[in-house]
């Protein structure tokens, strides 16, 4: 495919409308007939696509006698579609803005139906990072036992990843309080400490396991080869986390 078929085809147009209006380029005023040889659609279809292409501003027609003979519209006219696309795109946002409060709150509802969540791969763990941000305002605070990099030699882009997160975190003034793996001291990223309170657990306590609660949220992942989280929606799940994480925070060391 020419890159310019491909660029079309890119901001909408099918891959026929793309055929049918380069051959109107090539062959300026033309009849149906030739126009769809030169295209490589059949008779019974480009008189559709001509049609779709004339709504879309990019061709037209004359009649001459009882025949109509078609022409593409200028190639700036290209442009013109762009910018329609564009406005259309942005009513449509505005719209789907206005209708995402009673999609969560639908999607709510379903989750108090079930208490108990699988988050699979590291595009899942990323994704509940993500909803962190989410989910807290300025001045909420989190909790993290068990944070580490040690597993980077099967996530290879980990601490890319956690540089952006904790970034857009401490930018929007999320608090978390956590608790590192002792061999994690001068290993965490920079944005790690931003806006955190953070010690470092005994070697002894030394875990695979990744805990991260706040609200009723309680989340826990292995990351291995095929690293999976398990997400828990209970307040007296993550009361007793939050004990938990008290006790050892009396032990862990700044």
């Amino acid at each position: 495919m020419a890159m310019e078929e491909k660029l079309l085809q890119d901001i909408g147009l099918t891959e026929g409308e793309t055929k049918v209006y380069f051959a109107l380029l090539k062959s300026g005023t033309t009849k149906t007939g030739p126009l769809a040889l030169a295209a490589g659609v059949s008779h019974s279809k480009v008189y559709k696509i001509l049609g779709r292409l004339e709504k879309k501003g990019l061709a037209g027609h004359v009649l001459k006698g009882d025949v109509k003979y078609f022409s593409a519209a200028s190639p700036r006219r290209i442009l013109d579609y762009i910018d329609e696309k564009q406005k259309e795109f942005s009513q449509k946002r505005e719209k789907i803005e206005g209708i995402i409060p009673e999609l969560e709150k639908q999607q709510l509802a379903a989750k108090e139906k079930s208490e108990a969540f699988i988050f699979e791969g590291f595009r899942g763990i990323e994704n509940f990072y993500k909803n962190i941000l989410n989910d807290l305002k300025a001045g909420d605070t989190y909790y993290v036992i068990g944070a580490g990099y040690r597993r980077e030699e099967v996530w290879p882009k980990m601490r890319d990843f956690f540089y952006m997160y904790h970034s857009r975190r401490a930018k929007k003034r999320i608090f978390v309080k956590m608790l590192a793996n002792h061999n994690e001291r001068g290993n965490l990223v920079k944005p790690n400490y931003l806006n955190a309170e953070v010690r470092f657990l005994p070697e002894y306590l030394t875990t695979d396991l990744m805990m991260i609660f706040y609200k009723s949220k309680t989340f826990l992942a292995v990351v291995t080869t095929k690293p999976v989280g398990f997400l828990l929606e209970s307040e007296e799940a993550v009361r007793g986390f939050r004990a938990y994480f008290e006790a050892l925070w009396k032990i862990a060391k700044p």
